[in-house]
């Protein structure tokens, strides 16, 4: 009887003693994997960088600085706005692989609805008008209806998201 005991103990010894290097074992891939996560999160992290600027890029305020309207007319200007926005957005769409469906919707809306203004606002305008008046009229709408500027709500949701991955 003793033997038996004994064989007994040594064999819940030896599955008690594997269990627990299993276990070990399953604590260093969980630990690997997430620095294995934490070396590819650049991407990410990126991907947001790129889209804030973009988003800075293509905000109607922003846009109308960078870009004079010294001796064209509210047509030309007109077409040069849709021309840089699409630029801009067609040369970051990759960036949609590495950020939520809500952050990239949230983005193409923005372009969209920019586009809408600028075109909406251009064909108000008289077929002589300058680009200047352009301008004013785009920013004289986006004093008048503050919700229409929705780089502020876009950036503020993609910086939100970039700071969960930190």
């Amino acid at each position: 009887m003793d033997n038996s005991v004994l064989i007994t103990v040594i064999v819940a010894f030896f599955i008690a003693s594997m269990a627990g290097y299993l276990i070990y074992l399953q604590r260093r891939l969980v630990i690997y994997e997430k620095h294995q996560n934490k070396a590819t999160s650049p991407l990410p992290l990126q991907a947001y960088e790129r889209l804030l600027l973009l988003t800075d890029r293509i905000a109607l305020p922003n846009l109308i600085n960078r870009n004079t309207a010294t001796a064209i007319s509210s047509t030309e200007l007109q077409l040069m706005y849709n021309k840089i926005i699409r630029e801009e957005f067609d040369f970051n769409v990759t960036q949609q692989m590495y950020i939520s469906p809500a952050s990239w919707k949230a983005v193409k809306n923005l372009k969209e609805k920019n586009l809408q203004i600028i075109n909406q606002i251009g064909q108000q305008l008289p077929a002589e008008a300058t680009g200047l008046d352009l301008q004013k009229a785009i920013m004289q709408y986006l004093m008048a209806n503050p919700t229409a500027a929705l780089h502020e709500l876009v950036s503020e949701a993609l910086s939100y998201e970039a700071k969960q991955l930190l």
